[in-house]
């Protein structure tokens, strides 16, 4: 007995640090799957609240802590071994462990911030009057855009180079950069001006007069913005475009305008004012036609081959679809008005007057 005592002593001694590497792994897969277990369960209760930040935020802890469990596992592992009497090395361990913990705890802020807007915008959809979109993109950017730029700092830091100094140089360097990448820098104050004095947001049907922009704004990012035009096509605007030209945005309009002029012959000029006044009637008692805005009805031109007058109001709805089916109503019921008064439409129309009659050979 005291034989296999001492064996199992021996190999103790020199194998003991297998033991321990072979104890940390098991309980680090032990820790990892009473994780999962505990992420699973609270998951399912969370689900249940009309809170969106903590879906949000344990969602975006649940590969993160995964990682984590193992990082820290194995790293305290591979101490263990036999090449732990290098310091070297274990300083190398130690710096991977810190570099890791700090890239984990980056992408757990940087997967909440995106999650947590995922969330928001789904609300928006079905609120779009409670949250601006355009905003809630260009802060999670910015957000997202300090956690980088955080994260690498510290990771700097952690390696022994000297942030102060990265700085100073930053300073010096971003000169050059500067005027390297002008236009680039342009595109993103652009963007930063869209973002803050917000001339449109996303959904928002956009023109200028100045370029051949027309259409549906899709995306705004710091460089570009992309556009879907009428006929499906994107278009991609650099965002120092919108600080040099004059942007339409229709889809802020209060009201459609419907502004038609209508002749009738000269035989009816006796109909005018009975014609004008009906019209004006129906469409102060239109049910679509907005009263509280100016609305005109006037007899207003003597022209080639008729007397036209004009009709000038709006409509309630600002939807394009809509507003066509109501100036359609409008339009038909002024031909019945002037159908019923017994006028007629008038076209274009030539009269020839001769000073003598024509004669013919034989008169």
């Amino acid at each position: 007995m005291q034989i296999i005592s001492d064996f199992l002593n021996l190999i103790y001694a020199d194998y003991r640090w297998i033991i321990k590497i072979f104890s940390l792994v098991f309980i680090t897969l032990i820790i990892n799957f009473i994780w999962r277990r505990y992420y699973k369960s609270v998951q399912l209760k969370l689900k249940k609240t009309v809170n969106v930040w903590d879906d949000a935020l344990w969602e975006a802890v649940h590969k993160p802590a995964g990682l984590l469990i193992w990082i820290v596992g194995l790293s305290y592992a591979a101490e263990i071994s036999p090449a732990e009497i290098d310091p070297s090395f274990q300083a190398l361990l130690q710096n991977i462990r810190a570099i890791a913990v700090i890239s984990i705890i980056s992408w757990f802020i940087f997967r909440f911030i995106h999650l947590a807007e995922d969330n928001v915008l789904v609300n928006a959809s079905e609120k779009p009057d409670a949250v601006d979109k355009t905003t809630v993109n260009a802060v999670a950017k910015l957000l997202r855009a300090a956690v980088i730029i955080s994260g690498m700092l510290i990771i700097m830091q952690t390696l022994g180079y000297s942030i102060s100094g990265l700085l100073a140089f930053g300073g010096v360097g971003g000169l050059a950069v500067g005027f390297a990448a002008k236009d680039l820098l342009s595109n993103f104050f652009g963007g930063l001006m869209v973002y803050l004095d917000k001339p449109f947001k996303i959904g928002d049907w956009v023109r200028s007069s100045d370029r051949q922009i027309e259409g549906v704004v899709e995306y705004i990012g710091w460089r570009q913005t992309r556009i879907r035009t009428f006929d499906k096509r994107p278009l991609y605007v650099p965002n120092s475009v919108f600080t040099t030209i004059t942007v339409e945005n229709p889809s802020r309009m209060l009201n459609r305008r419907i502004y038609e002029t209508i002749g009738i012959r000269y035989e009816d000029a006796g109909r005018m004012g009975e014609i004008v006044s009906k019209v004006k009637d129906m469409l102060l008692n239109h049910p679509d036609i907005d009263t509280e805005q100016t609305l005109i009805v006037n007899f207003n031109e003597f022209a080639a081959s008729s007397l036209n007058f004009f009709v000038y109001t709006f409509t309630k709805t600002t939807n394009w679809i809509e507003y066509h089916k109501i100036k359609q109503d409008v339009m038909l019921k002024i031909i019945e008005i002037v159908e019923g008064s017994g006028a007629e439409m008038a076209f274009p129309t030539q009269t020839l007057h001769f000073a003598e009659p024509i004669s013919t050979p034989g008169d």
